[in-house]
């Protein structure tokens, strides 16, 4: 049995190491570099890469800001600390790669347009890595599918955001669509209560349960 144990934690940590090679591959990608100099901050790619093999929760959403190209700390922002009040999560426990892994449809900045908004994530970034990060995590319990462009990619229902918002129980227990956390959801969350008193304590709640089994599986 001893022997038995042995190579089953080999075989963990072999394929746990051969998944997060995809990990290793996002963080040195440059494909968008020529794109990104002709752009209005003419920055360079810098993949923001927050994932592990052994991640229970998928975060998917949008894309890094200019502060998180900065910092290199996805969600480390305002929106960031919405999410993580949303989920009931302590920072310590979302920056944990071991829990959580945050897929961006797109792992760069995209960069502003002429009038100062946020690009869309460039398409290219989704088509060559999405499949292949996500068959590297093969113990994701829970999905969080946040904003407009992780929906339609993952759900490819044709549906907009609020109706999928409005009829979150259909996905099930491992999968919830939610906003983009930023301040401009403010006053779509005033005037949709249900979802801080009904969507929310859902989420937390199985959030709790993969916690608990993560970090107290005993």
């Amino acid at each position: 049995m001893k022997q038995d144990n042995h190579w089953k934690r080999h075989l963990i940590s072999f394929h746990s190491i051969h998944n997060g090679e995809v990990f290793s591959q996002i963080a040195q990608c440059r494909l968008c570099e020529t794109r990104f100099s002709q752009g209005v901050l003419a920055h360079e790619p810098r993949p923001v890469v927050w994932a592990a093999p052994e991640a229970k929760i998928l975060i998917a959403g949008q894309a890094p800001g200019l502060r998180v190209h900065h910092s290199g700390r996805p969600f480390d922002d305002c929106s960031g600390q919405r999410l993580r009040q949303w989920m009931g999560l302590c920072d310590a426990e979302f920056y944990d790669q071991n829990l959580c892994a945050i897929l961006p449809m797109a792992f760069c900045f995209p960069g502003y347009n002429a009038a100062g908004h946020d690009l869309a994530p460039p398409a290219i970034c989704a088509k060559t890595w999405r499949d292949r990060a996500l068959k590297a995590l093969p113990q994701i319990s829970l999905t969080l599918l946040i904003g407009s462009y992780a929906q339609a990619w993952h759900l490819r229902d044709g549906l907009r955001v609020n109706d999928r918002l409005r009829n979150w129980r259909a996905y099930g227990e491992n999968s919830f669509v939610l906003p983009h956390p930023s301040w401009r959801n403010t006053a779509w969350i005033k005037r949709n209560p249900w979802f801080e008193t009904e969507l929310i304590p859902a989420l937390q709640a199985r959030i709790g349960q993969i916690r608990k089994m993560a970090y107290d599986p005993a």
